[in-house]
């Protein structure tokens, strides 16, 4: 009886994961899809000194929030009560071993996030209405951030750890990333699932730096225009999508993580 239950997991499982593999490829290919033109056209007449301005402020955000922005995050969701749900959810998966209480799981974190997105088109457009680039940046890793703690929660993940900084930072990466180095960052995601290394403090200032990099590169343009009172409206309005693209991938990867340890 213990035997075929475990096989029905198993088959279950499987049947997600291969679920989740047609997705990955779908993200692989718009990874690998060109850019717009216009983009490298306004990139090129922007001030040089902007793109590093942009990697510091970035990479300050995500070292300040890291270091004392953990519990105001906390503060802005029921941690407990995300904690209670993944319990529930996880026993009915366990009891039940259907797909149906797994994509309830992940239905939860996809629902639950709306209210995130709102609040960062609000932000972005609220502050490039008045012209205020640079300082939105770390209200955006914050909701950034806030949403993947949330997830984490939802899985049954504590984010507290180094080697889940260092996760969440190469997700964030990946998700970020273009062509074969989507392709390459995907891999060492799921290596950091199978097997989650310890991640030193030198190791997530590296990966710091290198999600900085790749922030500043491709939100370069976007952040210089909300610079402009009025018009950086535009340039804010872009945070919500940028949220929606690391949030899918990361709830993609939370889902895979959560399957392979069962």
């Amino acid at each position: 009886m213990i035997g075929n239950k475990i096989t029905k997991m198993n088959i279950v499982i499987q049947k997600e994961l291969n679920a989740l593999a047609r997705s990955e490829i779908k993200l692989c290919k718009k990874a690998k899809a060109p850019t717009s033109s216009y983009r490298e056209r306004l990139a090129s007449k922007i001030p040089a000194g902007l793109n590093h301005t942009l990697q510091t402020s970035f990479s300050k955000a995500f070292g300040v929030i890291f270091k004392h922005g953990v519990g105001i995050i906390e503060k802005t969701y029921d941690k407990d009560s995300l904690i209670a749900d993944y319990d529930i959810q996880n026993y009915a998966i366990e009891k039940r071993g259907t797909r149906r209480e797994l994509r309830r799981l992940k239905n939860a974190t996809v629902k639950s996030d709306f209210a995130n997105v709102s609040l960062t088109a609000v932000e972005g457009i609220g502050l490039g209405v008045l012209g205020i680039g640079l300082p939105d940046i770390v209200l955006f890793i914050g909701m950034v951030l806030k949403g993947i703690y949330e997830i984490a929660l939802r899985y049954g993940y504590d984010y507290h750890s180094s080697t889940e900084k260092y996760l969440i930072l190469k997700m964030i990466a990946t998700a970020l990333s273009r062509g074969d180095e989507w392709e390459t960052g995907n891999r060492e995601v799921d290596e950091i699932l199978c097997s989650p290394p310890f991640a030193s403090e030198d190791t997530i200032k590296e990966q710091i730096d290198r999600t900085a990099r790749l922030f500043a590169a491709d939100m370069l343009v976007l952040k210089f225009i909300q610079g402009f009172p009025i018009i950086g409206m535009i340039g804010g309005a872009f945070n919500p999508v940028y949220y929606e693209r690391i949030l899918k991938y990361v709830r993609l990867k939370y889902h895979k993580r959560y399957l392979i340890d069962k």
